[in-house]
């Protein structure tokens, strides 16, 4: 079999075709199955929601503040694969009268990832039938949409790229060895797994067909546009965390010191950071493929612009 690196871009192409036929799902046959969320149990793992470092909460209390995250995770996914699809979409005209093997996959792609839009919404609703009423999510898809696809593609590719990336890290490193998060909960990790896997190979494939097109100078502002996609994204979650925290705060059952409240304020920010930001810059194949595009001072510019936002993760 032919590794990545002796392959062709057709072949490999060709090889995500071939995987999205095997591990093809529905989301009511394969996924949800008629079935309830547990919530005796956690839906995100220690590993993602970092809710044993508020040490002043109890079990009941962590593990519905796994579920309040959980919540948030499904709508975040349903957010950023609007943009993903879109600009998958974009970057195929490329190949409509060229590469038709690299056309298929890319239709499937996008194929994939409406399915997984859908898959969240109806998550949501379910979660909305039996939570607490008074969540909020609260950006927008298509505004945030808007925003992205104004950047270069490049840019787009990149964080398209780190994102899916992080899915595999979430589930590999933290879910598939748990065993006690919710089954349905888990299964779609799962399944949006299989699929990921995938999409990450055709990310990378078009972010360096992309950036085969550019000039330094151009790199040089869509290195930029990377960095400022980075900032929207921690814009977002500095938005979202709060509204986490203060939700799960008034349904807890229970009160809260100041103290406390600053403290799972800043743990649910401090999580979400790890989930969505960290656990893909930090990937050892994203790393390399955007060290290959980049220069020492490029690449000094956007450690200095992640350097904070690491640090707040790492922060004991």
């Amino acid at each position: 079999m032919l590794s990545p690196n002796t392959a062709t871009p057709t072949q490999r192409y060709a090889r995500t075709i071939d995987a999205s036929k095997r591990v093809r799902w529905d989301i009511e046959r394969d996924v949800i199955r008629g079935r309830s969320f547990d919530f005796t149990r956690r839906f995100l793992p220690d590993g993602l929601s970092r809710v044993d470092a508020l040490g002043f909460l109890d079990a009941n209390a962590r593990r519905l503040l796994t579920q309040i995250q959980g919540r948030t995770y499904a709508n975040i996914f349903g957010l950023v694969e609007r943009f993903i699809a879109a600009k998958v979409l974009e970057v195929s005209r490329d190949h409509w009268l060229g590469d038709q093997v690299a056309l298929e996959a890319l239709v499937r792609l996008t194929d994939e990832e409406l399915k997984h839009q859908e898959l969240f919404r109806r998550i949501d609703a379910k979660l909305g039938e039996s939570m607490p009423a008074g969540y909020t999510f609260v950006p927008s898809p298509n505004p945030v949409a808007d925003v992205v696809l104004s950047k270069s593609t490049w840019a787009v590719l990149g964080l398209t790229l780190d994102i899916e990336l992080f899915t595999q890290v979430h589930y590999r490193e933290s879910i598939e060895g748990e065993g006690d998060i919710c089954p349905l909960w888990k299964d779609v990790f799962l399944f949006h797994w299989k699929e990921e896997s995938q999409h990450a190979i055709l990310d990378e494939l078009e972010w360096v067909r992309e950036d085969a097109k550019l000039g330094a100078a151009e790199r040089d502002a869509a290195v930029d546009d990377l960095i400022a996609l980075v900032g929207a994204v921690d814009g977002i979650l500095q938005a979202q965390a709060p509204a986490d925290a203060q939700y799960f705060m008034a349904i807890a059952g229970r009160g809260f010191s100041e103290s406390e409240r600053r403290q799972v304020m800043d743990g649910v920010l401090r999580a979400y950071r790890w989930q969505y930001i960290a656990c893909g810059v930090q990937n050892p194949r994203f790393a390399d493929v955007l060290g290959r595009m980049i220069d020492s001072a490029q690449g000094a510019r956007i450690g200095a612009a992640l350097a904070p936002i690491l640090q707040h993760v790492n922060a004991q």
